[in-house]
């Protein structure tokens, strides 16, 4: 059996846009995905151009394996003031790599900013309900079914149904205090 090779994890860059054109044109990426058939690099540089903007709270990262882009996967925090503690997440990987690591790689990249470093309490998706690989992968990483939308999304001519699910922070932050000990005397 081959090795595997390592995978790599980076944050997104505009001139990965082929990669992005090239990985969300795959039958098998784009029906699980909210993406449309035959994307153009253009569109994923003028998508990458703005999640590079320093302003943008969105994380946008990439997984490589031997130098080449073979998933992505977003974290995208909601605009509204109520709801700033949640964040939406999005991710893909391309056929010939799924099952081998990389989605696990790119959620745990993911939670961990979310919980170290991006004050978001609340990770919330969308998975089309036949998607059984992507549901077990959310699972794992602490996903809850909040519940199922019917009719939710055009796939392929056929509305199709997709689950709600939701991962909440599993160790909230906390507020670390001074110590309660007494100064030391001068």
């Amino acid at each position: 059996m081959p090795e595997i090779p390592p995978i790599h994890v980076r944050r997104a860059r505009p001139d990965d846009a082929a990669d992005f054109a090239r990985m969300m044109g795959e039958p098998g990426v784009y029906a699980n995905l909210m993406q449309l058939p035959l994307p153009s690099e253009a569109l994923w540089r003028k998508r990458l151009e703005a999640a590079a903007d320093p302003d943008r709270p969105d994380l946008q990262l990439v997984a490589e394996q031997a130098g080449v882009v073979v998933g992505s996967a977003g974290l995208h925090p909601m605009p509204q003031l109520r709801r700033r503690h949640a964040a939406m997440l999005g991710i893909s990987v391309v056929p010939a790599a799924q099952g081998c690591g990389v989605g696990s790689a790119l959620m745990q990249a993911l939670c961990d900013y979310a919980d170290g470093w991006a004050q978001i309490l609340r990770i919330e998706l969308t998975v089309f309900t036949d998607n059984a690989r992507a549901i077990r992968l959310y699972e794992r990483f602490g996903f809850r079914h909040e519940g199922t939308h019917r009719a939710y999304a055009l796939r392929d001519g056929v509305y199709a149904d997709v689950h709600a699910m939701a991962r909440l922070h599993p160790r909230p932050p906390a507020l670390s205090l001074p110590s309660q000990e007494p100064s030391p005397a001068p």
